[in-house]
């Protein structure tokens, strides 16, 4: 049986060194939160959101017992009204959108008990005696308890993590971010958040299961994460004690200043690498077997992260860890401020592109006779080249996630084309700019024209890539309107405005909108800014790129041969073979 948490010491935290002397009173848990981020960036920080002290504050005390898949704990939030009175103060608890796995109790506001009611799953409304008015202060405790479903099978494979290896989990919805396996929990959304409220003080809509999940206001965390010895807790911030228990656990502890979100995470068996950019301490965390591809992961955010600083600004914090996860649905990786996840089934699949195939039905003698081809040319040697470049393509884009939207916040679940799109081709921007313009352009092909061809060779409609995820038709359209289609309006405005204007526009935007919320014309306008002359032709371009359906006309008929690169790389028998795999392949990775 747990611990109960509420006992636990808070005033635990607030014996480590390191704290930093200040001139004004700050409280002492604020200033560890600081402590996450660049000394230069606080005052940067505080011209946008105010006085550091008054963002919102979290404590979170948890307890993680992998062999029950159960996690125990217990939170204070100290948050103040803005805009307009309130008469409930709303919790995102994301793992309850998809199944109700985990639950609160003990809940009081300002002290008195309350009854959560749940309009809809996953978001909480704490009702109040009377209106608070904007400037008040309020401060929730609570209990939480939940149990954390099983992974879904298969997902160290490249295809079993898009679904195709039959044993689906019923609870699919969130890509893994809140699942465990034998020897990692992942337990993404078990802190319950205070959303981002319209004009109107309605929350913003949560997880619909296509996308991601969650994005909320910055602000500061404290919390002790208590797992068995022998396993290791990967949260954001920056750490602050590892403490053996008399129980024969370990209690991690973390401070983080300005997030917008904090995913925690258990791992058992993990091994770590780690670089320095820019006094940014970078980690890279992967599985023991992983090591190769964990160390090739660490230096590709490392050289992500060294591009992006110099071109974007630099990042805020002091630490970003990338850390290795069990993911599924199809999602390579899986951003959050200061830390991101990237699939096994990418790790596993660039170190042994074979093992790639796994878990499609028939595929074991497709398997066989790719393999009898050989060679360098044939196309097992061209899909591990594949891999490779698009683990290296993940990283940076999830790298890239830490400008678009951690710095510069948007809408993920109303508005995810904000994002993902400068994310995508950001990451392309990457690999031009560390292995040339021709590398680029075959990344281009493959992870953005490609995933449209896709969706149009399986069936799929073209649409307007701008609009909620709960619009989308299924994850694949959601993918290659967002992640393919979408990002190419980037393309083209560079095209029409040069480099110099871009690139102009592109830091004026970070530099506009950090830590503060952009909007979906934002970054077209200060492309317009930078190019007074082109403003209606990139506006003209935004509309047909993100508003419209043009996809066929724009990238071209859908056919394998496109698909494939142009099929330049493959003989004719290769190719009529691949033609009549797809219907097959396709079918197999239906959910």
């Amino acid at each position: 049986m747990l611990a109960h948490p509420r006992h636990w010491p808070l005033l635990a935290l607030l014996f480590a060194p390191g704290i930093a002397a200040a001139g004004d009173f700050v409280p002492p848990e604020v200033q560890f939160s600081l402590q996450h981020l660049k000394t230069e960036e606080r005052a940067r920080a505080a011209r946008a959101l105010g006085p550091l002290e008054q963002l919102p504050r979290y404590l979170v005390q948890l307890e993680v017992e992998p062999d029950a898949r159960a996690v125990k704990g217990h939170l204070r939030v100290e948050w103040s009204v803005r805009g307009r009175p309130l008469d409930a103060i709303p919790l995102r608890l994301t793992p309850n959108a998809f199944a109700p796995r985990m639950s609160l109790s003990e809940v009081t506001v300002n002290g008195k008990p309350v009854k959560p009611q749940r309009p809809e799953d996953g978001l909480y409304l704490l009702p109040l005696a009377e209106p608070l008015a904007p400037g008040s202060s309020v401060v929730v405790e609570l209990d939480l308890e939940g149990r954390v479903p099983r992974a879904q099978p298969g997902t160290a494979s490249l295809l079993g993590a898009l679904g195709a290896s039959g044993g689906g989990n019923s609870e699919a919805g969130d890509y893994g971010a809140f699942s465990a396996t034998e020897d990692f929990m992942s337990l993404v959304g078990v802190v319950p958040r205070v959303p981002p409220l319209d004009a109107s003080g309605t929350p913003w809509g949560g997880p619909t299961g296509v996308g991601d999940l969650a994005l909320y206001e910055p602000a500061n965390v404290l919390a002790n994460v208590i797992v068995p010895s022998g396993w290791k807790a990967h949260v954001t911030g920056v750490a602050i004690g590892e403490v053996p228990q008399k129980n024969g656990r370990v209690r991690y502890s973390f401070a983080a200043g300005a997030v917008r979100d904090f995913p925690v995470f258990a791992s058992r068996g993990y091994e770590s690498a780690t670089a320095t950019v820019n006094g940014v301490s970078v980690e890279s965390h992967f599985a023991a077997r992983d090591a190769q591809v964990g160390r090739r992961v660490l230096k590709y955010a490392s050289d992500a992260l060294s591009e992006f600083e110099r071109r974007l600004g630099p990042l805020p914090f002091k630490n970003f860890r990338v850390v290795e996860a069990p993911l599924s649905g199809g999602a390579g990786g899986m951003e959050f401020p200061g830390l991101v996840t990237v699939g096994t089934s990418l790790y596993r699949g660039a170190a042994d592109p074979a093992g790639a195939l796994e878990g499609l039905p028939g595929m074991g003698q497709m398997q066989g006779l790719l393999e009898a081809m050989g060679g360098d040319a044939a196309p097992l040697g061209q899909l591990g080249k594949v891999l490779e470049r698009t683990l290296e393509f993940t990283v940076a884009h999830e790298v890239a996630h830490q400008y678009f939207a951690g710095l510069v916040g948007s809408d993920p679940i109303n508005a995810p084309v904000v994002d993902e799109s400068l994310a995508q081709y950001t990451a392309l921007l990457y690999m031009e700019w560390k292995h040339g313009r021709a590398v680029a352009e075959q990344m281009r092909q493959e992870a953005l024209v490609s995933a449209y061809h896709m969706l149009r060779l399986s069936g799929g409609k073209d649409a307007p890539a701008d609009r909620p995820t709960s619009g989308f038709e299924d994850p694949l359209q959601y993918g290659a309107l967002v992640y393919g289609k979408a990002p190419l309006l980037h393309h083209y405005s560079r095209k029409l405005i040069g480099d110099e204007a871009f690139f102009k526009g592109m830091r004026s935007y970070v530099d506009t909108y950090r830590f503060k919320w952009t909007c979906g014309e934002c970054f077209t306008q200060e492309l317009a800014k930078a190019s007074p002359a082109n403003a209606r032709e990139l506006e003209r371009l935004r509309v047909r790129w993100w508003k419209e359906a043009h996809g066929d006309e724009d990238l071209g008929e859908p056919s394998l041969g496109a698909l494939m690169g142009g099929g330049g790389q493959m003989d004719p028998e290769t190719l009529k073979l691949m033609e009549e795999l797809m219907p097959g392949l396709m079918k197999g990775l239906q959910p």
